[in-house]
């Protein structure tokens, strides 16, 4: 979809478009901040840019659609210049079809601002011109998201852009916070989802929004096909996916790695809780270790992300155990590691799941650990967070690689969550936290023709999960309410 638009900015900080199809996302026009939204509102375009203009300082344009014959029905701006201090209104606009206008007159505008936007133009070019293109950009960005807002946004107003897919429960180690100590009943094999259907799904979530799709376990490693299905989901990309991840142990991996990036894997997460080869077994339950093989995957990684071949971020994923790896000498090999790595170091704060014996007394709080390593390092600086992030940055200046902190327990980021899980056994997962699942291998496998449920059907049935989802940790108070929680082992989930 494109817009046609010519307005001046003078005295504009805000713009709000309430047009048909079109869902929330930050658009920038002449570096003025573009917010479409939802017209389930019967209000007349005024009112909802009177409303718009929260800031009485502000300008709002307010336009929407017309009726299907494809003709516009108006449009106006409420605003309120700093230079006249009154409200100015213009419905002087010429509106194309649904979903395309051109703006012809704002009394709101100021000459000197136009003269300076006009100078900073390409010789030859119009403002119009310039406007349209940055804008046709945007579109071209953001033209999944589009398409996907109101089936992957909930009640919440978050959209869903983040897929995590378990393909396999299995794993080659037995780790004290993911598997239980006497084991986990694993699913039988004809009862996970098969390459093809890792295919399907992923390609309506990415049809439907989704840009970044990250495989877990289980070990993913695991899985044979692995390289087929890495280069299937590599073939998205021109539908809109972004990323493709990968979360590992590394054991066995270093081998593999190169072709599985070949095939386009761009994003590796490697789980290494201590540098420590006799914690390494503690944590693992892995007599004769395995650190080394570790070791080997994180330098082969490191290689592939100098070498240009396609590996773009590692990210290392330390769970905190009070008593086990908090120690300074242990959390210090981490940060130092950084100093010559360019690496991602995530402390990852000990969270529930059934199995795993979740106590108060073994969680590490971020603010406890941020305290440890500001007094080891003084000039530890925030980083600021991209949108959506789940760990908060920092950093030692100088140092190559970054630190992160994934504060599940004691400070929550569910108001920017944009993931949904999908498990190696096919059930789809809102939230983390939740024991509310909703089987997406029996749909496709049980019902419509031929025993197939159609595209329609799983959608339906995706919508209406997304929309189910709660305001914060499947609707539950806190980290205590969390641990009575039933769910599955984590390993069950997908890491």
């Amino acid at each position: 979809m494109s817009y046609g638009m010519k307005f001046n900015t003078a005295a504009t900080s805000r713009i709000l478009i309430n047009a048909q199809f079109i869902n929330p996302m930050p658009l920038h026009v002449f570096n003025v901040p573009v917010i479409l939204v939802d017209p389930q509102s019967t209000q007349s375009a005024r009112q909802c840019g009177m409303m718009a203009c929260t800031n009485r300082a502000a300008a709002t344009l307010a336009c929407r659609t017309g009726n299907n014959s494809g003709f516009g029905v108006g449009a106006y701006v409420a605003s309120r210049s700093a230079k006249y201090g009154r409200l100015a209104e213009s419905n002087s606009y010429q509106c194309g079809p649904p979903g395309r206008w051109l703006a012809t007159d704002t009394r709101t505008a100021i000459a000197a601002r136009d003269a300076t936007l006009t100078s900073q133009l390409p010789a030859g070019k119009s403002a119009r011109d310039a406007s349209r293109e940055r804008i046709s950009a945007i579109d071209a960005k953001h033209t999944s998201s589009q398409t996907a807002s109101l089936l992957l946004r909930d009640r919440h107003a978050r959209q869903h852009t983040y897929l995590r897919i378990s393909l396999t429960e299995r794993c080659n180690l037995r780790c004290i916070y993911c598997m239980p100590e006497d084991g986990a009943t694993l699913t039988p094999s004809p009862e996970l989802l098969t390459a093809q259907e890792v295919q399907r799904l992923a390609t309506l979530f990415v049809k439907n929004g989704v840009e970044k799709i990250r495989l877990t376990g289980g070990e993913p490693t695991i899985r044979r096909d692995l390289e087929d299905i890495i280069g299937s989901l590599n073939e998205l990309r021109s539908m809109g996916l972004r990323s493709i991840g990968m979360t590992s142990n590394g054991l066995a991996l270093a081998r593999r790695l190169p072709r599985l990036v070949d095939q386009g894997l761009s994003h590796l997460n490697l789980s290494l809780d201590t540098f420590d080869p006799f914690k390494f077994e503690l944590l693992t339950r892995r007599p004769g270790g395995g650190l080394d093989a570790v070791l080997k995957t994180l330098d082969v990684a490191q290689k592939l992300v100098s070498a240009g071949a396609g590996m773009q971020c590692i990210k290392i994923n330390v769970v905190m155990l009070k008593g086990v790896n908090d120690s300074k000498e242990e959390i210090k090999s981490f940060i130092d590691y950084t100093r010559d790595h360019n690496v991602v170091v995530r402390f990852i704060e000990y969270m529930p799941f059934d199995g795993n014996r979740w106590q108060t007394s073994k969680l590490v709080p971020y603010q406890d650990l941020l305290a440890v390593i500001r007094e080891m390092y003084g000039d530890f600086e925030r980083l600021e967070d991209e949108a959506n992030d789940t760990s908060k940055g920092w950093r030692v200046p100088g140092y190559k690689g970054r630190v992160g902190f994934i504060t599940s327990m004691t400070d929550h980021f569910c108001n920017s969550c944009n993931r949904l899980r999908i498990t190696a056994d096919g059930n789809m997962k809102v939230c983390l936290f939740g024991n509310a699942e909703v089987s997406l291998r029996d749909i496709m496998r049980g019902t419509g023709p031929n025993g197939q449920a159609t595209d329609e059907e799983l959608l339906k049935v995706i919508g209406a999960a997304v929309g189910r989802k709660h305001a914060k940790h499947a609707g539950m108070s806190g980290p205590a309410e969390l641990a009575q929680q039933k769910n599955r082992p984590m390993i069950h989930i997908g890491g």
